[in-house]
């Protein structure tokens, strides 16, 4: 019964648009009361889930992305982009899958690429001739790569609440987040030649030269980034400051994009952006506290061992689960309330931790595009000034393959595990 009013008082507050973070924090007070618990277990529980050490990753990753944004390094990813693959037919939407691709390796969140890339990609796309629609599904749908290829901010959240290496973690979203973005290219060449969207300028070695010369820096940095952690030269922790030292440099010294005045206002936006998730983490700190208490994970995993013990049936159950999570819950508040029965369900079957990591991360990606959640979509729509279920019908195509892919990650292991286990083996 009390897990019901928890569950229930809390999808009551959220459909009455009750910011997240007190939802879940008001629906596990309530519980708390009824359970006559002291009231300073909330406090506690508060503090415990936001006194994680790697969680200082977090706001450093959003600061570098923030820093690379502002500095205008995605005008000149775009360019680099558009002299490798804006040749294609429907030139312009392979590059907004390239660009997102590579600015995943820089930012580690999603709704920044979504705010970053679809400032200067939409319009862009717009304005050739391309259907607003498509222009938002696919800049959507490149944005979603921001959490799966690494350094990923949902990831450092796992590793960190479920005791699983963040770098292999980071290493194993590296092939999947590689193959989203070669099917989101294939969904655009079908849409170019059914559609007839425009090609950029033929191919051209000088140009690629110009335009790698100018983006050289900035392509570097993911490669300093997970590099350093492969080697062991620093913690993902540690990798997050030196991607902030990186960007300062970048961007104050050598590009001269941004001066000192301009920082405090940079910071501040980034530490505005990162209270909000945080204040969900904690909140959901105290609900998975009460979840815990009141058994909830045993009561699921047994729910779904009466349907099902095998390896790919209790995968695809965990699969489903998220699936119908991220529709309405961000991918870091899932995994914090969730991640008991995430592991559960996958030590009862063997599923190896860092598989389930990247698959996890996967799955909740695909809740970025989905509404009413969808925050990736919002943006995106935004941007584009379209209704959202007009550009949720042009992200069909694009959530099938992503599927598709994850399947294939479950059925087929090594094409998550085999990078980890190339170069961090004693994590794997």
């Amino acid at each position: 019964m009390l897990l019901a009013i928890l569950v229930g008082s809390f999808f009551v507050l959220a459909i009455l648009r009750v910011p997240l973070g007190f939802s879940l924090c008001l629906s596990a007070t309530l519980v708390i009361m009824f359970l006559d618990v002291s009231l300073a277990t909330i406090i506690n529980n508060f503090y415990e889930g936001i006194n994680q050490f790697p969680l200082l990753a977090v706001p450093l990753f959003l600061i570098a992305g923030k820093l690379m944004e502002q500095g205008r390094v995605n005008e000149r990813l775009v360019a680099f982009s558009d002299a490798l693959v804006g040749h294609i037919k429907g030139g312009l939407g392979h590059v907004t899958v390239v660009v997102g691709m590579i600015f995943a390796g820089i930012s580690g969140s999603s709704a920044a690429d979504a705010a970053g890339i679809g400032a200067v990609i939409i319009p862009s796309m717009i304005r050739a001739g391309y259907d607003r629609a498509f222009a938002v599904a696919i800049t959507t749908a490149s944005a979603t790569m921001g959490i799966i290829i690494p350094p990923s901010i949902p990831m450092i959240i796992y590793g960190s609440f479920g005791n699983v290496s963040i770098g292999a973690l980071f290493l194993g979203g590296i092939v999947p987040g590689v193959l989203v973005g070669l099917t989101q290219m294939l969904v655009t060449y079908y849409y170019a030649k059914k559609r007839n969207y425009p090609a950029g300028d033929p191919p051209s070695l000088k140009r690629i030269g110009q335009t790698a010369k100018v983006a050289a820096l900035p392509l570097l940095m993911p490669l300093v980034i997970i590099g350093g952690i492969t080697v062991g030269a620093f913690t993902a922790t540690e990798a997050s400051v030196v991607a902030v030292v990186y960007g300062l440099v970048l961007i104050i010294v050598v590009y001269r994009t941004l001066k000192l005045r301009d920082l405090p206002k940079i910071f501040a936006e980034s530490a505005v952006f990162y209270a909000l998730p945080m204040f969900a983490v904690a909140s959901a700190g105290v609900f998975g506290w009460v979840v815990a208490y009141l058994e909830g994970p045993e009561r699921i995993v047994a729910f779904i061992q009466s349907f099902t013990t095998g390896y790919y049936g209790v995968y695809f159950a965990i699969i489903s689960l998220l699936l119908i999570l991220g529709t309405f819950l961000s991918p870091i508040v899932i995994i914090i309330i969730f991640l008991p029965v995430i592991q559960a369900l996958g030590n009862m079957v063997g599923i190896h931790p860092v598989h389930l990591g990247v698959v996890t991360v996967m799955t909740l990606a695909i809740g970025l595009i989905t509404p009413p959640y969808g925050i990736c979509l919002l943006i995106c729509v935004t941007i584009g000034e379209i209704q959202v279920m007009e550009a949720f019908r042009a992200c069909l195509l694009l959530i099938f393959f992503f599927i598709l892919i994850i399947v294939l990650c479950v059925f087929f292991p090594e094409i998550v595990l085999f990078v980890p286990r190339t170069m961090m083996a004693r994590f794997v």
